[in-house]
């Protein structure tokens, strides 16, 4: 069993592979972390100290005793009002306007398989691979229940953190703070790696020293946002990609989150996760039941890369779901954005698949611009109809010529959104999310459906469907190009739950997608970044990583991305040069290098490419197609930090150490340049490996501790990668 409670000293005590977790039921009822790091099968509950500590207050069943506060010791969720004035985990305010609550420890169940929460995304796992811990807290004096929920998967070093509230009592209550998990630690010091970044340039890596000030990162936007992503991550201040202590906190949630760091008076640190207190004013009526989102845990002693490899399998194996969990067997796409934009017809579409066609691309996306009035970004949202005019044809036929071609054939949507120039608006203008008596907040021209209504959600379910229904569409690229600023709902929802009960809404509008289309690849987007989290990828397998197509760009982004998902979520296409973002000029191969390490597509126009370019396209598609099953599920290393280093490097190595691959793109070119060495992970010691261009022999040894030289000593950006085989 991976999870073991003492009766005697009222310690749990939660194994995994390579790492144990434990916290105690003290004298008085309260909950107290204890420890979580390397796997051991001791107590820690000596590193408990209590002392007399001036304006720390003591509760009042200790009596006399003033050495204990709970100001002072580590907690496993901290609640306001029992005497910890640092940031709380639970804050909850009484009908009359008092703050404040009182949780012990009533009871607790183990369970073999893992928990699910209604309505919400979650880690999924077998009878066989998961155990599930629940702990039930207590407020007797509000009658108030938490139940504070524990997901084991031994074997990935992983633990799922949520919670439940309960309101038994006669009177409503307001849930003001609900974070799905903490963490304390009694000593270290600790550096803070967050994920920042704007529109087009997401999941920028900062790491900085949790000191004696609460760092707070968050999305106020109702979605988890291009400016922060909702992935923490706590390292020892020596910690490298390959050594100390590191642990992650990656939320299960698509909406607004906080996450916060804190090294307190007494040189301890908390760090939690979970949803945005901003906006957020839960009632819990009597009798009802609250559900927090989940957070994803991990835990590794070897260094920021196996914390990161621990997310990956996590999220490969037990967040993904559907037929495309298979990952090689997603199509290589190209996607009609960047070839046409809004100007294009049924045979612009038709001629863009003929030149797929002859280059062994497997998809083709028909992106924004097929439906309503929508030739710009002004109108039509809302109007999820086919313009035929516009085709020229009917959806069907359009479909059955590509697929005629050998293609499969995808379509891009945006079901949450809605324009004031549509007939949906004129219909029902209530609809969108706007505040009385204003005039509304537009981006891009456009508002936001309110999904907290389920009348809304059904409307636009029925038009999606109709459309899907018409023809054999095999992909869906669900984006979303705002946030939501107007939070109001004219439905009969509390004002106070509008963004959590939208993002109830979305989820049962994917959740009832998929069940309806087992066979639909969805990826998601916002404006390509702005909605990359765990959440989403319950629902779609794969995230367009951002709308910046710059290969160079790309570079960094990815770098940030693979802190908390793996390679086979991350949508990577080859656009045209000069970038449409940026204005770069990089060359083809290394454009399709960088692609390569995420779900692999096209995003331009073929028709304007020479033979030559047609020719290396060819090639890619072929070694992606080789080395698909490789980049998907091997083990990902990061060998360089692109915003420091003058090389961008990365390497995918396969779970029996086999084979690996090796990429790495040169930032910088200077006159009379140094060689750079990368230094490659991951390998078998002792062994030999071959480079299957060269069949040059390696000694892993060696590679691993001197590395391969990249000779770049004329031209921008080049780009190298190795494909090393072990030999017997």
């Amino acid at each position: 069993m991976a999870i073991k409670f003492n009766e005697t000293e009222k310690i749990f005590s939660i194994h995994t592979k390579n790492s144990t977790y434990q916290m105690k039921v003290d004298a008085y009822g309260f909950l107290l972390h204890l420890y979580y790091g390397r796997r051991t099968d001791g107590t820690a509950d000596y590193l408990l100290t209590y002392a007399d500590r001036g304006f720390s207050g003591n509760p009042y069943d200790v009596g006399q005793d003033r050495t204990y506060s709970l100001d002072a010791l580590p907690q496993e969720f901290p609640c306001r009002g029992n005497g910890d004035f640092r940031s709380p985990a639970l804050d909850v305010k009484t009908a009359d306007g008092v703050y404040g609550c009182d949780l012990r420890y009533a009871g607790h169940r183990v369970s073999t398989g893992k928990y699910s929460i209604p309505g919400l995304p979650a880690v999924h796992a077998g009878e066989g691979e998961a155990e599930t811990l629940e702990i039930i807290l207590k407020d007797e004096a509000m009658n108030l229940q938490v139940c504070l929920l524990y997901g084991i998967l031994p074997e990935l070093d992983v633990i799922t953190r949520a919670v439940r509230v309960q309101n038994d009592g006669k009177d409503s209550v307001f849930l003001e703070k609900v974070q799905s998990a903490c963490l304390d630690f009694v000593g270290g010091r600790f550096d803070l790696l967050t994920f920042y970044g704007r529109h087009a340039m997401e999941r920028n890596m900062q790491r900085t020293a949790v000191t004696h000030v609460c760092q707070r990162i968050g999305s106020r936007r109702g979605t988890s946002s291009h400016q922060y992503n909702p992935l923490l991550l706590l390292a020892e201040q020596d910690a490298t990609e390959e050594h100390g202590a590191c642990y992650a906190m990656s939320f299960v949630y698509s909406g607004g989150f906080q996450g916060e760091a804190e090294r307190d008076q007494y040189n301890q640190t908390r760090m939690m996760l979970g949803l945005c207190e901003e906006q957020f004013s839960y009632p819990l009526a009597p009798g009802s039941v609250f559900h927090a989102p989940e957070v994803i845990m991990t835990y590794s002693g070897e260094g920021l890369g196996q914390v990161s490899r621990n997310l990956h399998k996590c999220i490969n194996r037990h967040v993904c779901r559907g037929n495309y969990k298979n990952l090689t067997s997603r199509p290589i796409l190209v996607n009609s954005w960047e070839a046409s934009y809004f100007h294009f017809d049924g045979q612009t579409i038709r001629n863009l698949a003929r030149e797929a066609a002859a280059l062994g691309v497997e998809m083709l996306v028909m992106d924004d611009g097929w439906f309503g009035k929508r030739d710009d970004d002004n109108s039509g949202l809302g109007d999820w109809h086919v313009n035929e005019k516009k085709l020229g044809c009917s959806l069907k036929e359009l479909v059955d010529d590509v697929n005629a071609l050998g293609l499969k054939f995808g379509i891009w949507f945006e079901p949450e959104m809605i324009n004031e120039d549509s007939a949906l608006y004129r219909a029902h203008p209530d609809w969108a999310l706007a505040r009385p008596n204003r005039k509304p907040v537009r981006g891009r021209g456009q508002l936001v459906l309110d999904f907290s209504r389920k009348e809304v959600v059904d409307a636009i379910f029925d038009q999606v469907c109709d459309v899907l229904d018409q023809a054999n569409i095999e992909y869906l690229k669900w984006d979303i190009n705002r946030s939501i600023c107007d939070v109001y709902t004219h439905g009969e929802n509390s004002q106070e739950t509008v963004l959590y009960d939208y993002m109830l809404g979305l989820y049962d509008f994917l959740e009832r997608l998929i069940n309806r289309y087992p066979n639909l690849l969805i990826e998601g987007c916002s404006g390509g970044g702005g909605r990359f989290d765990a959440g989403m990828l319950y629902y779609t397998p794969q995230i367009w990583c951002s709308d910046n197509t710059d290969a160079v760009d790309r570079t960094r982004i990815q770098y940030g991305t693979s802190f908390g998902y793996p390679v086979s979520t991350v949508g990577s296409h080859v656009s045209a040069v000069p970038n449409h973002q940026t204005g770069r000029v990089v060359s083809l191969k290394t454009r399709g290098i960088v692609a390569m390490s995420g779900t692999f597509g096209y995003e331009l126009d073929f028709g304007r490419l020479s033979d030559a370019e047609k020719d290396e396209i060819r090639g890619q598609i072929a070694t992606y197609k080789d080395l698909a099953g490789l980049i998907q599920n091997g083990d990902y290393h990061r060998l360089s930090n692109p915003f420091t280093d003058e090389t961008a490097a990365w390497e995918v190595v396969s779970e029996d150490k086999d084979e690996a691959l090796v990429f790495a793109v040169m930032l910088e070119i200077h006159g009379n340049m140094p060689v750079s060495y990368i230094k490659v992970r991951g390998l078998a010691p002792g062994a030999l490996y071959m480079d299957m261009e060269t069949k040059k022999t390696y000694s892993s040894d060696i590679l691993m501790e001197s590395g391969l030289p990249l000779v770049a000593w004329f031209g921008s950006h080049q780009s190298f990668y190795w494909h090393l085989k072990r030999q017997a």
